[in-house]
């Protein structure tokens, strides 16, 4: 697999979401003309426009997307079908459609440009808004709710697994003790609330704090583990799934999965007789990531990872 790219000039860009990794990640789905794909991220449509590029008028691409907002990016292309779920339907709604095995999945954990952009949706720390962060805004459960219920020895584990916040026993201790007498109405008066207790950079504390509020309001990690075992049952033998993660835990997740088909980590036994069947051949012995040249197109790219497997 190429990691040096001398040229991004066909990258497809839009005001919603640059793709990051884009012709990394084509290149190791091996794009079958006749094939059948699932974009189970498709935001923008940057990496589904470059499957579509290289699909043949018999190939088929099913995109999932559970913001309504992506749906505004949908192309004209009888070839495509939008899905408007999250992904961990996968299996589900490729059955329902008469999808029984697929050629390919590419999943691009990332957070849209859109939706950092937009200050009513409330993921960012650089815009006063409502404390929503919510992708699907079907669903109930905004990130006031959650700094609101959760217990301490909640939002300490939370801060601390999902945002590695250094003080994270001190930020769910203060949280409990000032939640219940102050105003939770906006991302300004929450960042007023956590002031006593921010460590180091504050622009950089605050981003670890609201990355773990998203990544629990929208159960990133269940979702992900509900796609990559459904995506071990929807792939053909040869099919190839993509990852593209920005978090340590999810890359360490899929690099798990992909290596031993289990989340955890397994322990070389000498002594195990245990015969464990392989699922997949991993294409990417090390993550791939951004070169120089992306790096300074698109900064948001700096934490990207991207990892792939093929169905045995």
């Amino acid at each position: 697999m190429n990691e040096n790219n001398d040229t991004y000039n066909d990258v497809p860009e839009s005001d919603y979401h640059i793709p990051v990794l884009y012709k990394e990640t084509l290149e190791g789905l091996q794009i079958q003309p006749d094939g059948i794909y699932v974009d189970c991220t498709f935001g923008g449509g940057g990496h589904s426009r470059g499957i579509l590029s290289q699909l043949g008028p018999e190939g088929k691409l099913v995109v999932f997307d559970q913001d309504a907002d992506a749906e505004q990016n949908v192309p004209d292309d009888n070839r495509m079908l939008f899905v408007p779920h999250n992904f961990r339907h996968l299996q589900r709604f490729l059955r329902l459609h008469r999808f029984s095995k697929v050629t390919g999945i590419l999943a691009d954990l990332g957070v849209s440009s859109h939706q950092f952009d937009e200050a009513e949706r409330g993921f960012s720390i650089r815009f006063d808004g409502p404390l929503d962060m919510r992708m699907d805004r079907r669903q109930p459960v905004t990130a006031v709710d959650i700094i609101k219920t959760y217990t301490q020895q909640q939002l300490h584990k939370l801060f601390e697994q999902y945002g590695e916040v250094t003080n994270a026993k001190t930020l769910a201790a203060h949280l409990v003790q000032f939640r219940q007498h102050a105003s939770l109405t906006s991302i300004d008066s929450f960042r007023a609330l956590l002031q006593p207790v921010v460590k180091g950079n504050p622009n950089k504390y605050l981003a670890q704090v609201f990355q773990a509020l998203r990544m629990e309001v929208n159960d990133e990690m269940g979702a992900l583990k509900d796609m990559l075992q459904q995506a071990a049952e929807v792939l053909q033998p040869g099919g190839r799934l993509a990852v593209i993660t920005f978090h340590s835990i999810e890359d360490r997740m899929v690099k798990n999965f992909f290596k031993q088909g289990t989340f955890d980590e397994v322990p070389d036994n000498p002594f195990s007789t245990e015969q464990r069947e392989d699922v997949w051949k991993v294409i990417t012995k090390k993550p791939v990531t951004a070169s120089e040249e992306e790096l300074k197109r698109n900064p948001r790219s700096r934490s990207a990872k991207l990892r792939v497997a093929e169905k045995l």
